[in-house]
């Protein structure tokens, strides 16, 4: 099962890695995310690079997983996304958010959880959001609201997959002088 879940992540990661350049770059990410854990596969992808990554297991839905995060040797905790994370803000360089906008459709809005996304997330901080196409689209409305740039690209196995990428880059911004 480990075995699976790690290659499987491996190919994801090197997708991710092709699409952000900057992922692959020594120093870049140090602090990440991954919102929707599931086995770990994607810290364990990311193993031999010079970060950390915080898994956190969605209380939502059946999932009980931490057991086995933890015994995969990585560190994570369980999380309500409709509610606020226990964490400084700006805490995070790098966000990964695995199908959490399906699973917590109609629990919660969307906007919530991307507000609480923006507070964790450091300026210019990358976001990668991996879900439906068509939820994609709305939450890319919302992102480029919040004055993030955002693009959607394929899923590694091609453009005919419903699942898509959103990658989004915090942009650091402040009020000019005429809006004070």
């Amino acid at each position: 099962m480990f075995v699976e879940d790690t290659e499987l992540w491996k190919k994801r990661v090197g997708h991710y890695k092709s699409v952000i350049a900057q992922l692959g770059q020594k120093g870049r990410y140090r602090n990440l995310l991954d919102m929707n854990a599931k086995l770990g596969g994607f810290a364990a992808a990311l193993v031999n690079d010079p970060l950390w990554v915080m898994n956190m297991v969605p209380t939502v839905g059946n999932s009980t997983t931490l057991g086995v995060i933890y015994e995969r040797g990585l560190i994570g905790s369980y999380q309500d996304w409709c509610e606020g994370m226990s964490t400084y803000p700006r805490t995070y360089d790098l966000i990964h958010a695995d199908t959490v906008f399906t699973l917590y459709n109609g629990r919660c809005e969307a906007e919530n959880i991307l507000l609480e996304m923006d507070r964790i997330l450091r300026p210019e901080g990358t976001v990668i959001i991996r879900d439906d196409v068509d939820l994609l689209v709305k939450i890319k409305s919302m992102a480029d609201g919040m004055r993030w740039n955002s693009q959607i690209v394929d899923h590694e196995d091609g453009p005919l997959v419903r699942e898509k990428l959103l990658l989004v880059v915090k942009t650091y911004w402040t009020l000019d002088g005429s809006e004070q």
